[in-house]
């Protein structure tokens, strides 16, 4: 390239002096750092601890599971012989468990899916109102009913069961259809047990919705009702599927309560038939009991998978105001 005649100190100067610099940049070698041999206890260091760790973590999440599903296709019936992970493959117990007369887990199944879908749906709807009443309201008790609240979460469940076994008893002298060996009164019962911690949870996550949402809606005309049911609830949906999520799941694995309230084997739940199969001591039929544990499985993945969208924003935008 030919250098132009330029005179210096000059625009035409300057300008021929950042094309010639230009130029000679483009053209240059770019400079390529030498690579450091790789060394594994500098990879640990900075950042392969992080792999190791969640590798374990796998590992240890994923082995219960995994022998939980061999011995469900173990068709010896023991958990001795699942000692060797999938040694023996079978569907026997699961044939067993949905095929014997004396194993109504049809029954429990759907029991529990009755139960565990009204408990959810109705969790969600009275909790909702009872967070947007603390969060939107003021009224005379509100924060003595919010620590009140809190307090009574404190105490387990397990404390209340004859309180609740001489409640229900009583309660079907008068009202069959809601006391003792019916679903209409465990459900009753997890009602009251969920709607503290649930209410308190959905009250913080109300708290970062902008109340000048409802402000410009009663500037319209509109009242509560309409405002909760046409505005807030879809501005709220990610908390609304986490505690349904929660109730659902908790009243799958509920034991406890449902025991002492259920007392006719076909109007139990999973949790509780699924006991009676591993509760005799001279022959506990572990085979079967995690066959029904892997089908009582699907239905809380299925709800898991279809909600889990929601279940991040719902947990954290909750936990601060």
């Amino acid at each position: 390239m030919s250098t132009p005649n330029v005179v210096p100190g000059t625009d035409t100067g300057l300008l021929a002096a950042e094309l010639l610099e230009e130029e000679r940049v483009k053209n240059a070698t770019p400079y390529v750092p030498p690579r450091k041999p790789f060394n594994v206890g500098r990879w640990i260091r900075a950042t392969g601890w992080r792999h190791i760790v969640g590798i374990v973590m796998v590992v240890f999440s994923l082995f219960p599971l995994l022998f939980v599903l061999s011995s469900s296709l173990n068709p010896q019936g023991t958990l001795t012989g699942s000692n060797a992970l999938f040694s023996a493959i079978g569907i026997d117990s699961y044939v067993r468990i949905l095929s014997s007369p004396d194993i109504p887990y049809a029954a429990w199944f759907m029991n529990t899916l009755v139960i565990a879908s009204v408990t959810a749906v109705a969790t969600v709807f009275l909790g909702a109102l009872a967070a947007y009443s603390f969060s939107r309201m003021r009224f005379t008790g509100r924060r003595f009913g919010l620590i009140t609240i809190v307090v009574v979460q404190m105490f387990p469940q397990l404390l209340a069961v004859v309180a609740i076994f001489l409640l229900m008893s009583a309660i079907g002298d008068w009202f069959p259809a809601i006391g003792l060996n019916t679903h209409l009164g465990l459900i009753m019962v997890y009602l009251g047990g969920a709607l503290g911690v649930n209410t308190y949870l959905m009250y913080g996550f109300f708290n970062t919705v902008p109340a000048s949402i409802d402000e410009a809606a009663k500037i319209d005309g509109a009242g509560h009702a309409r405002i909760f049911f046409t505005i807030i609830l879809r501005l709220v949906a990610p908390i609304l599927a986490v505690v349904a999520l929660l109730s659902f799941i908790g009243t799958v694995n509920e034991f406890v309560v449902a025991s002492v309230l259920l007392i006719d084997p076909e109007k139990q739940t999973l949790a509780v038939g699924l006991t009676k199969l591993v509760s005799n001591p001279r022959y506990a039929d572990w085979s079967a009991f995690t066959a029904g544990a892997v089908m009582a499985a699907l239905p809380v993945m299925a709800l898991f998978l279809f909600l889990q969208k929601y279940i991040v924003g719902g947990l954290t935008a909750g936990s601060v105001k």
